[in-house]
């Protein structure tokens, strides 16, 4: 049996629907940052992770061309609950060290803040008790946020695009090195068959991507889809691959990866 991890939001379970029904894998669902302390230890054989972790990870993990959440318009937004400056020393809630999320607020603000790390789905509830001063959110967040009455300090892809020119990496699949090349192109094949079954049947994902949605509206699924399913998920080509490359060269440069 082969292993395959990922997580519960709808692009995901979007694009593993047919994968992660077939007779020889075994599929596990956690949140993003439990897959990427998991792929720590090689827990599983192919495993959606943050770009964040997978620069970690990349002398163990090996990256598919195929699966990644990757484009424009669609980075990490910085929200607080007033339309004012955050505090010189702000109190960050953050979806985990080892999330791309948190990677792009230390490219773009450094390390001047007290971080919080808590699992994505908290973040909101967190900011609005005044737990903290802002929070960094991902994934459905961005389209719920404004409904919670919070404001946009800071989009985060928005701000990687201006600097760089280039899409935004936010997570990928990757593969474990020590199956073998062959497998490594078997799950790669495999992968890049259920997406283009999602992309053509869309409907033969939902009750999947239903089942496993934090956020239940179907217009916020559809969008969540649409905003990180794309063409780079149906591979990475020239530019998706310059971006990791880009995202990789900062952040050796800020000290975050060796």
């Amino acid at each position: 049996m082969i292993e395959i991890a990922f997580s519960p939001c709808p692009n995901d379970t979007f694009i593993f629907n047919d994968l992660a029904h077939q007779s020889d894998i075994t599929a596990h669902i956690y949140d993003v940052e439990q897959l990427n302390r998991l792929a720590l230890t090689g827990r599983y054989d192919v495993t959606k992770l943050s770009f964040h972790a997978w620069l970690l990870l990349r002398d163990t993990y090996q990256l598919l061309e195929v699966g990644a959440a990757l484009g424009r318009g669609c980075g990490p937004l910085v929200i607080s609950r007033k339309a004012e400056p955050l505090p010189q020393r702000p109190r960050v809630a953050l979806p985990g060290e080892l999330t791309t999320a948190h990677l792009l607020y230390r490219l773009c603000y450094g390390d001047i803040a007290e971080k919080v790390f808590m699992p994505f789905h908290q973040i909101m509830d967190a900011l609005g008790a005044g737990k903290v001063d802002a929070g960094v959110i991902i994934h459905e967040g961005r389209f719920v946020f404004k409904k919670r009455g919070f404001h946009c300090v800071q989009d985060l892809g928005l701000w990687w695009e201006r600097e760089t020119g280039l899409p935004i990496p936010l997570g990928c699949i990757a593969v474990r090195r020590n199956l073998g090349k062959e497998v490594i192109s078997d799950i790669e094949h495999r992968l890049s068959k259920s997406i283009e079954l999602a992309f053509a049947h869309p409907e033969k994902t939902h009750e999947y991507v239903r089942t496993h949605a934090q956020e239940l509206d179907s217009v916020v699924m559809e969008e969540h889809i649409k905003t990180y399913v794309n063409t780079f998920t149906r591979g990475l080509g020239k530019e998706g691959r310059a971006a990791v490359i880009e995202l990789e060269k900062r952040a050796l440069a800020a000290g975050v990866i060796s």
